[in-house]
């Protein structure tokens, strides 16, 4: 007898963790995916949700993008961890990520911080919290979360999904709050370009399935990074994170696409704040 699903009833920007979650999961289950994620596939499994009907069938390229998207924020992880092996990562807005299993090398303690139906839904569906994970249910903009942060072995804040959603004067708050109460750190986050963010405004919508995404409200063109400087003294660099290659012609462009001078301000980007030393 099949085990009974869950039933995910959300909508919203909270709902947006079910997207990323069911594209995460179609490039898992394929053969030569670029992303090794068995835990996306059985969480999609034990959902009741109509994922297909809601966000198509994952076959025109989505799945690979966000996949791609997702593997550069693993490597940033992995690459903080192998400095800092013991060090704190914080995944603002995490959703239902698993990045937690793909990248954990034993040591690393985790915090997410998330709204409470986010939490609690993880809570359901992913293996119980211990010593190294840990999660508050809280908005990231609430920034008491702060306080739950030990940053003594190096501490690594993730944004992944969630800037974007963020009103422009947040953003620089959160940036900002982050470079003054963790100096020695780091935060990777990534950004939609000002057309893509003026078109959601108008109400895109998917031909394929009818499927709406919630508006974003703050975008960065690739030229305007180096701007970020001025959101704080603490932000020493600002570095930005390409895609890694992946599978055919859009995954063996994808690291590339970035140095076209024509494309650098039209497409999503990935950056990396570096903070100065207390």
């Amino acid at each position: 007898m099949a085990a009974e699903k869950y039933k995910v009833e959300l909508d919203g920007v909270p709902a947006t963790q079910l997207w990323t979650l069911y594209h995460r999961a179609v490039e898992a289950r394929r053969p030569d995916g670029v992303l090794d994620d068995p835990r996306a596939v059985r969480l999609v499994d034990a959902i009741d949700y109509p994922f297909t009907e809601t966000f198509g069938t994952a076959e025109r390229g989505f799945g690979l993008l966000q996949a791609l998207r997702v593997k550069a924020f693993d490597e940033e992880i992995r690459r903080f961890l192998s400095v800092h092996p013991d060090g704190t990562v914080v995944a603002l807005g995490e959703g239902l990520e698993t990045q937690f299993w793909r990248v954990d090398n034993g040591r690393v303690h985790w915090l997410t911080v998330d709204l409470p139906e986010s939490v609690e839904l993880r809570r359901a569906l992913l293996p119980a919290e211990d010593g190294r994970r840990r999660a508050l249910a809280q908005s990231a903009l609430d920034t008491s979360w702060m306080e739950h942060v030990d940053a003594a072995r190096g501490v690594l804040i993730t944004a992944q999904g969630l800037l974007m959603y963020l009103r422009p004067a947040e953003v620089r708050g959160l940036l900002a709050a982050c470079a003054g109460r963790f100096p020695g750190g780091a935060l990777v986050f990534d950004a939609m370009p000002r057309w893509l963010v003026t078109a959601s405004r108008k109400g895109v919508v998917d031909p394929a399935t009818g499927y709406r995404a919630p508006e974003w409200q703050w975008s960065m063109d690739g030229p305007e990074r180096a701007k970020l400087r001025e959101v704080h003294p603490n932000i020493r660099t600002v570095r930005e994170v390409r895609l890694p290659r992946g599978r055919g012609p859009v995954g063996l462009a994808a690291p590339l696409l970035g140095r076209v001078p024509l494309l650098n301000g039209m497409l999503p980007s990935i950056t990396r704040l570096g903070f100065a030393e207390g």
